[in-house]
């Protein structure tokens, strides 16, 4: 079914025409005076100018004329809409005119009107407007506020009747508030088509906010001389008007015309309609508080929509917030669970699911061959946006066979899920009371002489195929809903993945600890093995008696007992990776006390800083130690006995460890097997070990890398 706007289209486009703004011509309660920018002379004028300025006034200067200094007015950096100027009152004759000097790049134009025989005292129009104003913020919404503006208005006008008139989407109109008169008729509710105010009607009703025609029956006054008659008059109040506008106004047996404009936001919301049975003029001071009260309406209607939108979010974020946590994937389980709650969110009759396994319809709504139809017709649009309509028959003509049940959808994608969410509302029959037939337009024929509509009797029209309209805070919902659903997948999909962790860590900890106590099981065979040995050669040196044999055999039992002591730690600790150096020198030392007797062990004293070091490594240092250790006691007191200090310090990631003698120091170079043994250690540690003179004695420092530093 074509809109309401598509059916006056040939009205509106032969309408949209006509160039109103330069119509050549003024209404005669007027005067008009055209000028040089440079000069300020008049170039040319309209209306009765003789009787008020003489023959001579086409090139006279407008001070003269005015009786005012122009220039000056014209610097004024304050000026009205469309660059206007008020000027001080002309009076002539005992006839007092208002004065509005509008400049443009290439004119300056001169409007004169007659003042009101009763001019607004400032002072009492302030105090009405505040009074009126109080009343538009007390009205409750906005039937109420459009209810008390044309009360407002009336009173403000005198006019006969006043009617808020509002611009609906397909720009016809609809009277939302009207005051009148008791014995006119009342067009409120009426609704009329967008061919009676064309476009460049509504582009000037933006730019000029206040448009008079105090006679409608009356006879233009032309520009003259005529080769200005194309000046542009859009922000002239005096302009003269479309014919076509005057025999529609007649056609509404109206005498006098006013149309103050609602702008909100830069956009024309709607008209203050001021309608008179005979003639009465509307003065510049009435017109200047008309406007000023229609700015603060404008306000008040933006609250009161703001307000009502927020209403309408709220309700919808709270049910929002008692749906989104019940959502349970996988998505056809969470429709099929909160469906009731999905239709009642967004005042459906009827939601239904498209997935790869199928539909899944609940409420009123088409057949499932039918929504996978629809849904087919959304896919070729490839769009993640939500398609929302109120008129699905007249978008997608099939659906016109089941219009009743699905006249208008809301459809939303769910990519994640491969599907489709299709909320549809049904149809709702509609009886639109026009003001007069809308169907009667002209035909389109370019060279036809435009006439308005004769009749504006009410004319019912049924319209169907329409559902109710979905809002915008609606429509936003469903895209909130669309993240609802894909952040309920996604936790989904996070459990399952920690959950396989879980289970994965778990199978990796069972192994770790499997493999701990087959680990501890090898060191501790490997020690129990290691002390049997240690102890042959315990017997063997004991057998070999004092001399070089059972040396050798007490070096061989110290090496060993420095790697039977890491694997004795790997068997008691928990933490297989790493020892701690200084624990692990200070039981090695011990030993060391052990083997070689009391007289030894007294001597040996011990400064070790706790480090952590790879196990690997601690076996190393271990060995290095030893060897280091029975040089001393072999070599440094000649037989004796005497101290010896062991330390162990850290350097950022180095560490040193230092044996020290006080005994006679280097006494030649040793290459037994010991000192080679020591130097292949230092060299798998990547070390260094060093000798220093103690003073007495010597001090044998090795230095090395904490952790391998060759990977």
């Amino acid at each position: 079914m074509a809109s309401l706007s598509e059916r006056a289209a040939p009205e509106l486009t032969e309408c949209d025409r006509e160039p109103i703004h330069i119509p050549g011509a003024i209404q005669p309660h007027g005067l008009l005076l055209i000028a040089g920018p440079e000069t300020l002379r008049v170039l040319a004028g309209a209306g009765a100018l003789e009787e008020v300025f003489g023959t001579d006034w086409l090139g006279a200067p407008l001070q003269q004329l005015l009786a005012q200094d122009v220039a000056a007015r014209l610097d004024n950096p304050i000026a009205g809409p469309g660059g206007t100027i008020r000027g001080t009152p002309l009076i002539i004759d005992d006839r007092a005119y208002d004065v509005a000097i509008h400049r443009g790049a290439d004119q300056v134009i001169v409007e004169l009107e007659p003042t009101g025989t009763e001019p607004l005292l400032a002072g009492d129009i302030l105090s009405w407007m505040d009074v009126i104003a109080a009343g538009f913020e007390r009205a409750s919404n906005l039937q109420m506020l459009c209810a008390r503006a044309a009360t407002a208005f009336r009173a403000l006008t005198g006019f006969d009747r006043v009617m808020v008139y509002r611009f609906l989407d397909d720009e016809a109109g609809r009277v939302v508030g009207e005051d009148r008169d008791p014995a006119l008729g009342t067009f409120m509710h009426h609704h009329f088509p967008a061919a009676d105010i064309p476009r460049q009607a509504r582009a000037l009703y933006v730019r000029n906010r206040a448009r008079v025609i105090p006679d409608v029956g009356y006879s233009p006054a032309p520009i003259r001389p005529a080769q200005y008659s194309g000046t542009d008059l859009s922000d002239v109040s005096v302009r003269s008007v479309s014919p076509i506008h005057v025999d529609y106004l007649r056609n509404m047996d109206v005498g006098a015309s006013a149309s103050i404009s609602i702008v909100k936001d830069g956009v024309l919301w709607g008209l203050i309609a001021c309608h008179h049975r005979t003639a009465k003029l509307m003065p510049i001071d009435i017109r200047m508080a008309a406007t000023t009260l229609s700015g603060g309406l404008a306000r008040q209607i933006r609250a009161k929509e703001e307000a009502e939108s927020y209403r309408e979010r709220l309700a919808l974020r709270a049910a929002e917030d008692s749906l989104v946590p019940a959502l349970k994937p996988p998505l056809t389980r969470a429709v099929s669970d909160r469906h009731d709650d999905l239709q009642r969110m967004l005042d459906a009759d009827g939601v239904a699911l498209v997935h790869p396994k199928g539909v899944d319809c609940y409420g009123r709504c088409p057949s499932k061959s039918e929504i996978e139809a629809i849904a087919e017709w959304l896919g070729e649009r490839n769009t993640t946006e939500a398609y929302v309509t109120h008129v699905l028959p007249s978008q997608y003509p099939p659906a016109q066979d089941y219009a009743d049940k699905a006249s208008g959808l809301l459809a939303v994608s769910v990519p994640e899920e491969n599907a489709t969410i299709l909320w549809f509302r049904a149809e709702q029959v509609e009886e639109i009371e026009w003001a007069g037939n809308p169907h009667k337009g002209i035909g389109h024929d370019p060279q036809a002489t435009l006439t308005p509509r004769a009749s504006f009797e009410s004319w019912r029209e049924t319209v169907r195929g329409r559902s109710r309209r979905w809002t915008l805070e609606q429509v936003e919902a469903t895209h909130r809903l669309r993240r609802a659903f894909r952040d309920a997948r996604d936790s989904r999909e996070r459990q399952r993945l920690f959950q396989e962790l879980e289970r994965a860590v778990a199978d990796k900890d069972n192994a770790l600890a499997q493999k701990d106590v087959l680990m501890k099981e090898v060191d501790h065979r490997v020690q129990n093995s290691l002390q049997l040995v240690s102890a042959f050669l315990s017997l063997q040196a004991r057998d070999a008696g004092p001399g070089q044999v059972a040396d050798q055999l007490i070096e061989a039992r110290s090496r060993l007992s420095a790697v039977a002591l890491v694997h004795r730690r790997l068997y008691r600790d928990d933490q297989i990776e790493t020892v701690d150096l200084a624990r692990y020198l200070d039981e090695l030392v011990q030993d060391l006390r052990g083997s070689l007797g009391q007289e030894w062990a007294s001597q040996m004293t011990i400064d070790l800083t706790p480090l952590l070091i790879p196990t690997d490594r601690a076996i190393s240092v271990g060995l290095v130690a030893s060897e280091l250790v029975i040089n001393a006691t072999k070599y440094a007191y000649e037989g004796g006995t005497g101290p010896i200090d062991i330390s162990l310090e850290q350097y950022r990631n180095r560490f040193r460890l230092i044996v020290a003698d006080h005994g006679v120091g280097v006494t030649g170079d040793r290459v037994g097997f010991g000192s080679r043994m020591m130097q292949a250690v230092i060299g798998r540690l990547n070390g260094t070990l060093d000798h220093a003179d103690n003073s007495p004695g010597l001090r044998a420092i090795l230095t090395a890398p904490i952790e391998d530093d060759t990977d």
